[in-house]
């Protein structure tokens, strides 16, 4: 009966009780669009499914990255996370004085702001940001009951752990009806890169029980704005931080890991420019880092300059988007430098470490199911193609999909001459993003470092004199370092260049083409002594590619056990990558196991897996 009362409330006309809007969030994590107003046909989200026909549906709303943290600093700052430099998956950045989390500006304006749960900002916010925030963070708590507000709350039980654990799955799910369950021999949207397997579906499965959990969530939310009289001049937005928790979706920049529910009711006082009009579809493109701005242009406050996030709603909207964009960079303790660029039919990535697997090893989604079966079948030989693609070696430097033809991504049309044109323009959108919004994802973390102790932070790196100049030499030497074996002269030359990050990329484009790379032999060696130890290590990893691993290894041994964090974290990686060759380096490895040399608990992960990998062979 709450459900129908709210819904019918929100058609009817409002008094002027209050001047502002109050503006609800309703986040949950881990879901890509399966909810049944999207068109899902196992989907069970009758609340949601209500929101929607009361306001606005959006088709092609996308976060920033594939992963919860990184995407989340870019939605309460507005900014990309590569601008910020909170673009690697724990990692903690020092925010700049002149970027606030937006929730500032309104409680400047009189708003009582709260978060109910997760903030995960990847930088300490400022105490000022919220009004409450954590469990007793909500609108009820606010001494005036006029007080317009805003307030967060989100659901973790659709978290990927909610899928990967029994315990937890069950403790989400415990109050669904038996009409509530799925049956997972039913099921008919399995995606295609996924093996066929009873396990397989019994997570799919699940996937969709903890979102009809999330559903009730929602719709309790709503009828507690119903029961304090609050439905008629509430703004409620709802939205997924990524998509679904599960192997190639969360952590990539695939539709599957970035494509997300986006709903806002606009109750009927706060409708302007034709906006909010019940039951309406939109196809423009949103990204997550527009939900800030867009909610200062409801409350009718001005948006900061240094936002890079359009307002798409209220009274000033900004120009439509013609592409959103996305970063995939360290998920947990494995880098892999991506970026992605979509207009509403094709998507453009950069794989700008293509040497690597797209399955490489983490600890974090190994635990899950679906991983563990795909990793088995693989070993068995058992997959087809469009599963086992995903263990190939190496990954193509470009990936180009038409996503109407090819929702689920597996043609890849880079190659295609019939789509040349389309591929150059979405390139060039992409290389032109990343130095516009002065990519600071581009520069070894060990440099990031070192720099934000002498700028004051990550987001100023590149915005000192020259700024502009280092943010276009660092763009053009990352794509150079994907570019293949032309490339290799000019590579070279970067060995020599003035700024450390620009010579990070010069030696990682030589490991990348390995063998091919040994005209440059006598360089490489020489860049093992630079006052970089992040070139060093690149450096190693270069020659040990070209198999000259004699004078790398004392390098990688010495940082292992002796560098910084993340040095100790990349020489890792390098060690683990170069299998046997990592054997003369045994003692030290295990030595790096002890909590009391490791600087954090991705370094023994890693090597953790190295010693798995050489037991193997």
């Amino acid at each position: 009966m709450k459900l129908v009362s709210f819904f019918s409330l929100l058609f009817l006309s409002t008094t002027h009780a209050q001047d502002r809007p109050n503006i609800l969030w309703l986040s949950c994590e881990d879901i890509s669009p399966t909810i049944g107003c999207y068109g899902d046909p196992h989907a069970i989200t009758p609340h949601i499914d209500a929101l929607a026909k009361c306001g606005v549906r959006y088709t092609h709303a996308f976060t920033t990255a594939g992963v919860c943290a990184p995407c989340r600093s870019g939605i309460i700052t507005g900014l990309y996370q590569s601008t910020l430099g909170t673009h690697h998956m724990r990692c903690n950045a020092q925010l700049p004085p002149e970027i606030k989390p937006f929730p500032i500006y309104l409680r400047e304006q009189g708003y009582f702001c709260t978060n109910n749960s997760k903030t995960d900002y990847q930088f300490k916010a400022p105490r000022e940001t919220w009004d409450i925030s954590g469990k007793k963070g909500h609108w009820r708590n606010r001494k005036d009951p006029k007080q317009p507000f805003f307030s967060v709350f989100n659901f973790t039980g659709c978290h990927e752990s909610g899928i990967a654990s029994t315990s937890k799955y069950q403790t989400v799910t415990k109050r669904l009806s038996p009409s509530e369950r799925q049956d997972p021999a039913k099921l008919t949207t399995l995606p295609p890169y996924y093996p066929d397997t009873p396990a397989v579906r019994e997570d799919w499965k699940r996937n969709y029980e903890v979102i009809t959990a999330m559903d009730a969530w929602a719709g309790d939310l709503l009828a507690q704005l119903e029961e304090d009289g609050l439905s008629k001049n509430t703004i409620v937005f709802f939205w997924s931080d990524h998509g679904v928790g599960l192997p190639r979706a969360k952590r990539w920049l695939y539709d599957s890991g970035t494509r997300v529910p986006l709903i806002v009711h606009l109750p009927e006082r706060y409708r302007q420019n034709k906006q909010g009009t019940p039951g309406t579809v939109s196809d423009q493109l949103i990204s997550s880092i527009d939900f800030g701005p867009t909610t200062l242009s409801l409350a009718g406050l001005p948006i900061p300059k240094t936002m890079q996030g359009r307002p798409f709603l209220g009274a000033k909207t900004a120009p439509a988007r013609d592409f959103v964009y996305g970063a995939r960079d360290r998920m947990d303790e494995r880098y892999d430098i991506i970026r992605m660029a979509r207009d509403k039919r094709f998507k453009y990535i950069r794989n700008y470490e293509p040497l690597k697997t797209f399955y490489q090893y983490m600890e974090t989604p190994e635990k899950g199911v679906t991983m563990k079966e795909l990793r088995t079948l693989h070993e068995a030989g058992k997959l087809k193609p469009n599963a086992e693609k995903f263990f190939n070696p190496t990954k193509p430097n470009e990936e180009l999909y038409d996503c109407e033809a090819d929702p689920n991504e597996l043609n890849n049309l880079a190659d295609d001459p019939k789509f040349a044109g389309e591929l150059k323009r979405l390139r060039s959108a992409h290389l032109k993003w990343v130095k516009d919004t002065k990519d600071v994802g581009l520069i070894a973390e060990p440099i990031i470092i070192e720099l934000e102790k002498e700028v004051g932070s990550r987001y100023g790196i590149l915005r000192q004199k020259n700024g502009d100049a280092l943010s276009k030499q660092l763009a053009e030497a990352a794509v150079l370092a994907s570019s293949g074996p032309s490339a290799l002269p000019n590579l070279t030359k970067l060995l020599d260049a003035h700024h450390p990050a620009i010579r990070y990329w010069g030696a990682t484009g030589l490991g990348n083409l390995g063998e091919k790379a040994k005209p440059s032999q006598a360089q490489l060696t020489q860049a093992l002594k630079d006052k970089s130890p992040a070139v060093q290590i690149a450096a190693s990893r270069a020659l040990c590619h070209m198999g000259s691993p004699s004078k790398a290894l004392p390098v990688l041994q010495h940082l292992l056990i002796n560098g910084a964090e993340w040095e100790q974290l990349q020489s890792a990686i390098v060690l683990d990558e170069i299998d046997d060759q990592a054997k003369p380096a045994e003692a030290e490895m295990k030595k790096a196991l002890s909590t009391k040399v490791a600087k954090n608990k991705y370094v023994i992960r890693v090597i953790k897996r190295a010693f798995q990998e050489l037991d193997v062979r």
